[in-house]
């Protein structure tokens, strides 16, 4: 898979990234107000929010003008997403919960951690800076989108889906410090991040909570 990925992304990385996960994300979020049965509009607003608002941010952290704001071309490709989603709804019952969403969702989180990372590095930012812009990329859009939504940001629950934008970013930094060109670490970060990320909704992993940790520590202190 690493191979393949590298042979797409040699030409430059980072607008293939971009590019995907703009498109995926701009799906994801707009099936998501069509669930919730919003208008044409507000189906625009939240699959465009959730296309960009991490890499808004993504930009602003390291001091350039958005790329939203400056290249009509990602207006297009947010665009195309949303369309996809509104054809998506035509033909399925629930487009929200089909494996095309959910496929795109693993792919725009992939796409965005590598496209976050690639700007952090030629930004000069530490390693630390490096995951959590790459982090912050990948699940920025799927925040806002939830509290447009009027819902709690489902990446503060349990469910295993930053900590594969996470482990991402950390492979890709490993990556390049290990001498590995960047279109490789490019290609290792996408495949590591989609593939926990599925392998995730395929097995059910969860992160722990405080209340799933109480009873461990009762048992603990009862076999004392």
């Amino acid at each position: 898979m690493v191979q393949v990925l590298e042979t797409v992304l040699f030409a430059d990385p980072f607008v293939a990234m971009n590019a995907v996960g703009l498109v995926a994300f701009a799906l994801v979020g707009a099936s998501k107000a069509i669930r919730e049965s919003f208008d044409l509009f507000g189906i625009a607003v939240v699959g465009l929010a959730t296309a960009f608002a991490g890499g808004v941010t993504r930009d602003l952290l390291v001091n350039r003008v958005p790329l939203a704001l400056s290249d009509p071309n990602e207006i297009a490709l947010g665009l195309l997403g949303v369309g996809l989603a509104i054809g998506l709804s035509i033909a399925l019952e629930s487009p929200d919960d089909h494996p095309i969403t959910l496929v795109s969702d693993a792919v725009g989180l992939a796409a965005f951690a590598t496209a976050g990372a690639i700007v952090a590095t030629e930004a000069g930012v530490s390693s630390f800076g490096v995951v959590a812009i790459a982090t912050i990329n990948a699940v920025g859009g799927g925040a806002i989108a939830d509290i447009l939504l009027d819902r709690t940001p489902f990446i503060l629950f349990e469910d295993f889906y930053a900590s594969c934008a996470v482990l991402g970013g950390v492979t890709y930094w490993i990556g390049l410090t290990i001498g590995v060109t960047g279109s490789g670490a490019a290609a290792a970060c996408a495949a590591v991040t989609v593939g926990t990320r599925l392998a995730a909704v395929t097995y059910g992993w969860t992160l722990p909570t405080a209340q799933t940790l109480r009873p461990v520590s009762e048992k603990f202190g009862r076999d004392r």
